[in-house]
């Protein structure tokens, strides 16, 4: 009993930040203006294509991450501090200006679902940063069963854009992005008081 606490207390405190950072709320309205031109089962093609880019990017830098590190001659509190200025500067970007990043309408509907919205829409800085630090702290298996269901829901939220958006609204939706951003930001500042403390 007392494992299966603390596996799914792992999980909780991974799976959290992650679906913070992912923010698939925050990724809706930009879905539906960058498809505003597809019909349902391409704009639903382009979700997939979007969530297998993120899955890809994401595992791989898991696989490579702390190769990385060595190569680079940099530690985890380094990245921590790095890794949190970059995720301050993402969710104030969003708070200022109502966006993490611009969208590029330009991109083909081909390679849509893989630039922006894979990455870095789906899993951008904010997510491979969190995932980074996740697998320091926590069993590599529940890192990436937390980072899988959060992919889930994003897809599911995702290839359901248009209801979920017209159940919330476009003020709803906003409205979450903006408390979500503030979640982000906490989350940064704690990142770089862990640096500063561990690198102290």
């Amino acid at each position: 009993m007392g494992k299966f606490l603390q596996v799914l207390t792992e999980f909780g405190l991974t799976f959290v930040p992650l679906f913070v950072a992912m923010d698939a709320v925050g990724v809706l309205p930009i879905l539906l203006s960058v498809t505003s031109d597809m019909k349902a089962p391409e704009r639903n093609k382009t979700v997939l294509y979007a969530v297998l880019t993120a899955l890809i990017l994401g595992l791989g830098f898991v696989a490579i991450g702390k190769g990385i590190f060595i190569f680079l001659g940099i530690d985890v509190s380094d990245f921590l501090i790095a890794g949190g200025v970059i995720l301050l500067l993402l969710a104030a970007k969003d708070l200022i200006t109502g966006k993490m990043i611009d969208a590029q309408v330009e991109v083909g509907a081909g390679m849509l679902g893989v630039v922006p919205l894979g990455t870095p829409l789906v899993v951008g800085p904010a997510v491979l940063t969190t995932l980074l630090i996740l697998i320091d702290q926590y069993s590599l298996w529940i890192v990436v069963l937390s980072f899988v269901m959060n992919l889930t829901i994003a897809w599911a939220l995702l290839s359901q854009a248009n209801r979920v958006v017209a159940f919330l609204g476009q003020g709803g939706v906003r409205a979450i992005s903006k408390v979500v951003s503030l979640f982000l930001a906490a989350i940064a500042i704690k990142m770089i008081r862990q640096g500063i403390m561990g690198g102290a």
